[in-house]
């Protein structure tokens, strides 16, 4: 975070704070598949009794018609934000008739293309425009990458730490140093996010009907499935969620300003293989324009700056006036081990590791630093359990045992302050347990997920299915009736809200996108 201190300095200092400051906020949105139990993707319209997906806040879809998402409220109790979890989750297992929630981050057996049914808002200007920005992600990019799942985590922290950082370095609090502050956050995360690939990862293999050529570096599990012997997350791999056609996109973490317009240009950029496949024919919307990106949504990043828009402005518009509010990590897989795809020590350990990435010297990168970190992330993906496997770290090579190890090292005085202010050993035992894991890759989640697999003999959509029963067994038990109730009235007011929206709509859809197109 500063420059002019060194991270042990700051440590220091903040041994005088008042426990508030060192108080985080966070939000979790966790997507899931409802799949049958052959394990193909249910056809099925969203379920009604769950309420709209445009307009509930905390049930709603990502690309998918079935691939659920659920949104906690931000909390600075981690316990709060499980809870939820658990309770929105439940809920939703009342009104799911013979099916499951995919439990795992790449999906099971796909068919056909088609049968990844888009997701639907409704006939409103609003929620038409999230459908056709859906339809443009399928003509660029296929449907099946945009059915994969992950987890979301939103992270912040309290107006007393930036109050203490700015005066520690005798500059002003205001939205500008604020947003200065998760710039460097998000740069050192950038070095290091290869650890949470290789700690976290949790897709290793996948159903041999998401592979549509032989492409690829994969080995042949069984008839039905292909996996990487060192593969962490296939998920954050060439193969899962990441684009191609924006590999030329280079966007610069070194500031607010930079950022926005980069991200605007490329909105802009006019493409020909987009232009070839068009807007709109036979009075069908295939896709919003035929820009590199045809909104914000669409650049694909494992971290991104983020603020809730303002008055009906765009996200960018917003984040560059406004100021960054909290960053939100994407580079998360789903633990099909945990019912809810993560669990309380992963969360401490996310919080101590932003943490850590906020306040140590986080120096501008250079477009060499940047290649070379995206190389990592690229690779550990795919190798990251390889003991022949080695990083890059500024021109030198250096393995993940040695890197990791160096890191959790760091770490240690933060934990150690963070469980002292919070009266805890939280943040100590899970920095202890990603220890184990750097020492001994058998205890990562993907290594445990190819050895249930090898355990039961079981192709990867037959494990993830064991897993799904097992989850629906954990989420059958129903909700209390007070609670219920709340969960019912919630969906019927969404509805009740979508059917104004769709009401309001007056404009047609096509001077409505082009007024939005040119909105600020």
């Amino acid at each position: 975070m500063s420059q002019s201190l060194s991270f042990d300095q700051i440590l220091h200092q903040l041994q005088s704070v008042h426990p508030s400051a060192l108080r985080f906020t966070r939000g979790i949105e966790k997507e899931g598949l409802r799949v049958n139990a052959d394990t193909q993707i249910n056809q099925q319209p969203h379920p009604s009794a769950l309420g709209s997906t445009l307009t509930h806040s905390s049930i709603t879809t990502d690309y998918s018609e079935a691939l659920l998402e659920f949104i906690t409220p931000v909390s600075d109790n981690p316990d709060d934000v499980l809870t939820y979890l658990d309770e929105v989750q439940r809920f939703s297992y009342t009104k799911l008739d013979n099916q499951f929630i995919w439990p795992a981050s790449m999906p099971g057996v796909i068919e056909d293309e088609l049968d990844v049914p888009i997701a639907y808002y409704g006939t409103s200007n609003t929620g038409t425009l999230k459908h056709v920005y859906r339809h443009g992600l399928w003509h660029r990019y296929g449907r099946k990458m945009q059915c994969i799942a992950g987890l979301h985590y939103n992270f912040s922290v309290s107006q007393e730490l930036w109050g203490f950082l700015a005066e520690q370095q005798g500059a002003t609090l205001d939205k500008d140093f604020i947003s200065q502050g998760y710039f460097g956050l998000i740069r050192n995360f950038r070095r290091y996010s290869w650890l949470l690939l290789y700690l976290f990862g949790a897709s290793p293999a996948l159903d041999a009907s998401f592979l549509d050529d032989s492409n690829h570096d994969l080995i042949k599990w069984d008839d039905s499935t292909y996996y990487g012997p060192y593969a962490t997350s296939l998920r954050m791999s060439g193969l899962g969620y990441q684009n191609n056609a924006q590999d030329d996109l280079f966007v610069c973490f070194n500031g607010l300003p930079t950022y926005t317009q980069t991200l605007k240009s490329a909105m802009h950029q006019t493409i020909a293989q987009y232009e070839v496949i068009g807007v709109e024919e036979n009075a069908e919307y295939k896709q919003l324009n035929t820009n590199l990106l045809q909104i914000e949504n669409e650049y694909y990043s494992d971290i991104r700056p983020k603020r809730n828009s303002q008055h009906g402005e765009k996200p960018l518009t917003s984040l560059n006036k406004y100021g960054v509010e909290y960053i939100e990590v994407r580079c998360l897989d789903l633990n099909p081990f945990e019912p809810l795809g993560i669990d309380r020590e992963q969360i401490n350990f996310l919080d101590l590791f932003l943490s850590y990435c906020l306040l140590n010297p986080s120096p501008k990168l250079s477009e060499a630093e940047c290649n070379e970190v995206s190389q990592n992330s690229k690779n550990i993906v795919m190798d990251g359990r390889n003991p022949e496997f080695r990083l890059k770290r500024l021109g030198s090579l250096v393995s993940v045992k040695e890197w990791g190890g160096e890191l959790l090292k760091e770490l240690e005085p933060l934990a150690k302050l963070l469980d002292e202010k919070k009266q805890t050993s939280d943040f100590q035992d899970a920095l202890a347990k990603m220890k184990l894991r750097v020492s001994d890759v058998s205890l990562t989640p993907s290594a445990n997920v190819l050895a249930k697999m090898k355990e039961k003999n079981q192709s990867f959509s037959q494990f993830a299915l064991d897993q799904a029963k097992q989850v629906e067994t954990y989420f059958r038990k129903p909700l209390a009736t007070e609670k219920n109730i709340k969960w019912e009235q919630l969906a019927e007011k969404s509805i009740a809200q979508q059917s104004q929206l769709e009401c309001e709509s007056t404009i047609p859809f096509a001077q409505y996108l082009k007024e939005y197109l040119i909105k600020e």
